[in-house]
């Protein structure tokens, strides 16, 4: 939503590293907190400079919530020796990362890195130790979609439709609303398959004002 979204903003976080008690959203906002690492991955096999910005077969950029303590990634190798690098922490985010950001925070990461050989992988995959979303479940979601032939235009809309409803019920700026939604909320693929058109969902954790 860039394009409604023209003059930077920013929110500063403040929270508690160790008890992780969720972090504090202006009067009434409680976000919980999952930390993971933003950025995660090795080289490609092309020579010469790579812009750090877009996901890769390699990883990358992947910008996954889930990739949090005890999840195992398996990501291809395609040069000697991996190359291997690991950045961009997060404290929390939604999946989407629907206004290109998160709580933004330094983390100390703790790896475990075995080579797998003979392995196939076109493309990153991951395993989860358990369920992914309970830090949010606890108060049910408010939801808004967009449906139409486009992806990225139902997403927007989904989005949108989020940010006017925070607007409206909790009487927030829409900046303010549009940060913190990409913080917490999560963007999903409803259904693609009754063409031509798709639904796009967006969940807000009611957690976060009750």
């Amino acid at each position: 939503m860039a394009d409604q979204f023209t003059t930077p903003a920013l929110n500063v976080w403040k929270f508690d590293a160790t008890s992780m008690e969720p972090a504090l959203f202006g009067k009434n906002g409680r976000v919980p907190l999952k930390p993971f690492a933003g950025t995660i991955g090795n080289a490609l096999a092309e020579a010469g400079h790579h812009s750090v910005v877009p996901p890769r077969r390699v990883g990358g950029n992947l910008d996954i919530r889930d990739l949090s303590a005890g999840t195992t990634l398996y990501l291809p190798v395609e040069v000697e020796g991996a190359l291997f690098s690991v950045g961009d922490t997060h404290a929390a985010q939604g999946d989407g990362e629907v206004c290109g950001t998160a709580i933004e925070s330094p983390f100390d990461v703790v790896l475990t890195l075995d080579l797998i050989k003979d392995q196939p992988l076109k493309f990153p995959r991951f395993t989860t130790p358990g369920p992914v979303t309970r830090h949010l479940d606890t108060k049910g979601y408010e939801v808004t979609t967009g449906i139409g032939p486009d992806l990225w235009a139902a997403a927007k809309e989904a989005v949108a439709g989020m940010v006017d409803l925070l607007c409206a019920s909790q009487k927030l700026d829409p900046v303010d609303a549009y940060m913190l939604v990409s913080t917490c909320g999560d963007l999903r693929i409803s259904e693609i398959v009754d063409m031509p058109n798709v639904v796009v969902s967006f969940y807000f954790p009611r957690s976060v004002f009750e």
